[in-house]
């Protein structure tokens, strides 16, 4: 008896080293696989690198539709002289001849309990993270951004609203769109080209008149004043239009649901016809029917524009 059970515990002891060995190589070898300091076999890939997190895919098809922006979302001079007429609003509007974003992409009838028209005439960068609280409580599949026309437009170019400070509302915006709606969608305008439209518009006695009021006075002032002074005065107006577009293309870029309209409303060449026949300045329904045409493209685009 106690001859077998020193074999027996002789050979426990061998099998149990020949395991250790075994292991000890298994482990010796996952550890050259996949180890730090180690390179693997030729063509391996790490296990230990995460697969990067795809690109949301863009809906060309939101099932609602909210805005946020200033005057030419809430349709502005388009219907009668200083008054809001969302009904042609290029985002949101109901009239038929605008045929807007909204009906467009819902169909008339679900775009009138689909769609929420948030911008407000007068509203600048500042106020667009109130805006964007407001839009993302409904949770809406898409949020159109028009803004950044009042922050050009001051009582004079040396108040328009600072580039940093044009940035960092912005940014706040989608954070806020963000916490409210996570997965909304975000098409952004760009700004229009402020200098085309005093351009066009001071022409016009009418419209010249109207500006006095103390429409856009940092472009509009002295309309038929072109001396050096009234000209640099224009282009730095022009100049920060501009630089607010790139912000609005950079900082959308960093949201993977946000696209930007690669300049188009910018580029846009207004002309008489799409301009108020109050005011010479603020888009027409002819010209609210053009934004909407261009955010429709936009939006339904299987790729981004520009």
């Amino acid at each position: 008896m106690r001859k077998r059970s020193h074999r027996s515990t002789a050979v426990r002891g061998a099998v149990a080293a020949v395991t250790a060995a075994v292991l000890g190589v298994a482990g010796l070898t996952a550890c050259d696989a996949s180890g730090d300091n180690s390179p693997g076999p030729a063509g391996s890939t790490s296990a230990a690198k995460p697969s990067p997190k795809p690109t949301p895919t863009w809906d060309t098809s939101p099932r609602s539709v909210a805005a946020v922006g200033d005057s030419i979302t809430r349709g502005f001079d388009a219907c009668t002289v200083l008054s809001d007429c969302p009904e042609v609003s290029w985002a949101t509007g109901s009239d038929k001849s605008v045929d807007s974003l909204a009906v467009r992409l819902l169909g008339k009838s679900r775009a009138q309990t689909h769609s929420w028209n948030h911008a407000r005439t007068g509203a600048r960068m500042a106020d667009l993270p109130r805006q964007m609280e407001q839009a993302g409580a409904v949770r809406p599949g898409l949020v159109t951004v028009m803004i950044g026309a009042n922050d050009a437009c001051r009582g004079n170019a040396e108040t328009m609203t600072s580039v940093d400070g044009f940035r960092a509302d912005f940014e706040e915006s989608l954070r806020q769109l963000r916490r409210e709606a996570p997965k909304a969608q975000v098409y952004v305008m760009s700004i229009p080209d402020l200098k085309r439209l005093w351009s066009e518009g001071r022409e016009n006695p009418l419209g010249k008149q109207v500006w006095k009021l103390g429409i856009c006075s940092s472009m509009l002032a002295d309309p038929d004043d072109v001396d050096a002074a009234a000209t640099a005065r224009r282009d730095s107006v022009q100049e920060r239009v501009e630089a607010y577009n790139k912000v609005l293309k950079d900082v959308c870029a960093d949201d993977k649901r946000c696209r930007y309209d690669g300049g188009a409303v910018f580029g846009y060449r207004f002309g008489t016809d799409q301009l108020s026949h109050w005011d010479w300045f603020h888009p027409s329904k002819n010209g609210q029917a053009r934004l909407a045409e261009i955010a429709y493209r936009g939006v339904t685009a299987k790729e981004p524009v520009g």
